[in-house]
């Protein structure tokens, strides 16, 4: 057995500060473009990752391939100068198979950015970033995208567009309105950009072909309009296209996070993208890119963990395979990094909250992962419903026009969170005045039929609340994306051929592929892993024979829901009777039955929720959870409890009953790849993307805390 881990130090906090210190020093800053020589990879033996991007201050999106060869350590991966470098160290500071980690050290240590940037957290092992830092306050300090998105030919078309629009025709490319009750006609009434499926909003036939018969009649809709300018059908695809029956169901991005794997992660992007062609959906609510620092949060498990670092990498991967293919062509899919800014820092991991620290912090933990998307280019993000200093980040011009568009070069639009503008405890109508002033692009809007929206955006501009400028601008950026996904050129209809290969066998083997890479192995005490093929396995547990709980929220429907709910799905209990045979898989919810049985398997964890339904001030696993593994382990079993979870749980209660833990996380449609770790048919690799707590008490606890005794570190993970 081997240990492939991390240490904790309080290095990352210290550099912050120094780093902070000697960004003041600096009288010159870098000129956007300049950003410094490559990161160095990390690991003997590695190579650079392809595909990356240059990152702000050393922030890079590396493609994600890992330094190779057992034994081979990660050192110096992304040590970044000052001023920034452009990272690209895909495989630097990530240990190949088998390997040891190194600490952040030289491998993650971030850079000052030049003109006031400061440094970010940096994980053990890295992420495959060369460290987080540099955006700074006066100055990016690091690189700005090597080409303009969008390109100038985009631009001119949009700006030759706008140009001929009439008013409403402008206020119609900035509303996108919930499905129900939306009519064809209409979209072609109303000149309307966008379309979008609030949680569980599916047409009548929720399969591949009748998502793409209603979104057909949308486009058709639009391209009836005097100007023809195309469509985008909007829908929260965060783990896969996951709101249509039948479509493969990928781990949620912790699991992605845990796996280290940048590369999948991008062929999983690339994967949904080909769904949602095929579905017709091709407006993505994801990444989120947060770095999620509250374990209480209920959004953590959309996030792929504790580290700027990793919140970089993977984000950039996942918008690279959605939005590209290949070769590099735009695939037709926009990818929408979330949400802007801190939304994972929240006091108390509450959902839509404030966000604490200052300035300093929220540039060096928060905003990195939104150059690292920029600079992959993403075409659209969305602000956060959550606050800064008070501030609701829906109406924070300075960070949304001055930083993200301005210092961070952002050319895509800004789509605002589901009716957010209405939340901020104005009127509707000052609403939509202050998030456009403060940069808004795009309302996402239900509840309120189109001519209301339209009226709030005309009388912003005739009552002189927001300069046309304002509104011409956001109407150039969304036309100008459209342009540069290629939907001017495409037919306007949905690739047919692609509708019947959702749900595709390529498709379930690569997403059992992340399952396998996602499982993180906590405790194997005797060595009770692998188990044996010819073993009697009594298996028990809320999670062991339900797809619903395998997958969690957002799936089909917003908070999802248990049972085997999930079309084309298999469950644990489903695989291991396939490996086993069924005469040799003895089930029992509670854990009651054992006869014959030569080893337990608890499958126990969360059942699913999604965003502030999902905030918990307790994450101790339950009594009932605990009853079924004690129940196992008086049986006289050596019991391996797996845990279906989108965060770190409590295990006190459980930890003297349990032999082996292993954590799977939220694995998805794909129960096999569980089953493939736990015989052995694939060894284990992931390594937690969030510290493991001890107690309640310690949350929040993260990677670089002055004071770090968690039960498991950042980075840990067993393997056999």
């Amino acid at each position: 057995m081997e240990v492939r881990m991390t240490q904790s130090t309080a290095t990352t906090r210290f550099a912050m500060a120094f780093l902070a210190l000697a960004s003041a020093c600096l009288s010159t800053p870098k000129a956007p473009g300049a950003g410094g020589s490559r990161a160095p990879l990390g690991g003997s033996a590695g190579a650079e990752a392809s595909g990356g991007h240059s990152g702000s201050g050393g922030v890079s999106a590396g493609g994600g391939s890992a330094a190779s060869g057992a034994g081979t350590s990660a050192s110096s991966g992304g040590a970044a100068p000052a001023g920034g470098s452009s990272g690209n160290a895909g495989g630097g500071a990530v240990a190949g198979m088998g390997g040891t980690v190194s600490q952040a050290g030289a491998g993650g240590q971030p850079s000052a950015g030049g003109g006031g940037g400061t440094a970010g957290r940096s994980g053990p092992g890295g992420g495959g970033v060369g460290g987080s830092g540099g955006v700074g306050g006066g100055g990016m300090g690091g690189t700005q995208p090597s080409e303009p998105f969008p390109g100038q030919a985009c631009l001119s078309r949009a700006d030759g567009l706008v140009a001929q629009m009439t008013a409403n025709e402008k206020y119609g490319q900035m509303l996108q309105m919930e499905r129900l009750g939306l009519s064809a006609q209409d979209v072609t009434t109303y000149f309307l950009a966008s379309a979008f499926s609030q949680g569980g909003s599916a047409p009548s036939d929720n399969s591949p072909s009748g998502w793409a018969d209603m979104i057909d009649g949308y486009r058709q809709a639009a391209l009836a309009t005097r100007l023809k300018i195309p469509f985008l059908y909007g829908a929260d695809e965060v783990h896969g296209v996951s709101t249509v029956q039948g479509a493969v169901v990928f781990p949620h991005n912790i699991g992605l996070g845990a796996s280290r794997d940048a590369a999948l992660v991008e062929q999983i992007g690339r994967a949904a993208g080909d769904a949602g062609r095929g579905c017709g959906v091709d407006f993505f609510f994801s990444p989120v890119v947060a770095v999620a620092l509250d374990e209480r949060w209920g959004r953590t498990y959309e996030a792929y963990g504790e580290t700027t670092d990793l919140a970089s990498t993977m984000g950039a991967a996942m918008i690279k395979g959605i939005q590209f293919s290949t070769t590099g062509a735009f695939t037709g899919i926009l990818a929408n990094a979330k949400h802007y800014l801190g939304d994972g820092g929240t006091a108390g991991g509450v959902t839509g909250g404030n966000t604490a620290g200052d300035e300093t912090q929220l540039r060096a933990i928060h905003l990195p992962p939104y150059q690292a998307a920029v600079n992959a280019k993403v075409g659209a993000i969305m602000p956060s419903y959550s606050s800064w200093q008070g501030v609701k980040m829906h109406i924070n011009k300075t960070m949304i026009t001055d930083v993200l568009k301005g210092q961070l070069a952002f050319g895509g639009f800004m789509i605002s969170d589901f009716n957010a503008c209405f939340q901020l405890g104005l009127s509707n109508q000052a609403g939509i005045e202050q998030c456009l002033n403060a940069g808004v692009d795009m309302f996402m809007a239900e509840g309120l039929n189109v001519s209301t929206m339209v009226g709030y955006l005309a009388s912003a501009v005739s009552d002189g609340q927001v300069p046309q400028s304002r509104i011409d601008d956001a109407v150039r950026r969304i036309i100008a994306v459209k342009c540069e996904l290629g939907l001017f050129a495409a037919s306007g209809k949905v690739d047919r051929s692609l509708t019947a290969n959702v749900g595709s066998a390529d498709h379930r083997a690569l997403a059992r592929k992340a399952v396998q890479e996602s499982l993180v192995v906590l405790k194997n005490d005797g060595n009770v892993l692998p188990l044996a093929k010819g073993a009697t396995v009594a298996l028990a547990g809320k999670s062991a024979d339900n797809t619903g709980n395998q997958c969690g929220g957002w799936t089909i429907t917003w908070q999802g829901s248990s049972g085997n709910v999930v079309p084309g799905a298999t469950s644990i209990r489903q695989a291991m009777e396939s490996a086993l045979g069924a005469s040799h898989v003895v089930y029992s919810a509670n854990g009651s039955t054992t006869t014959g049985a030569s080893i337990g398997v608890a499958v126990i964890g969360e059942t699913p929720y999604a965003e502030g339904k999902g905030d918990k001030t307790d994450l101790t696993v339950t009594s009932d959870d605990v009853s079924v593994v004690k129940a196992l382990k008086q049986a006289g079993l050596k019991t391996v409890v797996v845990l279906i979870v989108g965060r770190p749980m409590i295990l006190d209660p459980i930890m003297s009953y349990a032999d082996a833990i292993v954590v799977a996380w939220l694995p998805g449609s794909e129960g096999a790849g569980v089953t493939d770790i736990l015989f052995g048919d694939a060894h284990p690799s992931g390594k937690l993307p969030h510290t493991w707590p001890r107690s309640m008490s310690q949350i929040p606890i993260n990677y670089g805390d002055a004071t770090y005794d968690p039960l498991y570190p950042y980075g840990y993970g067993l393997t056999y």
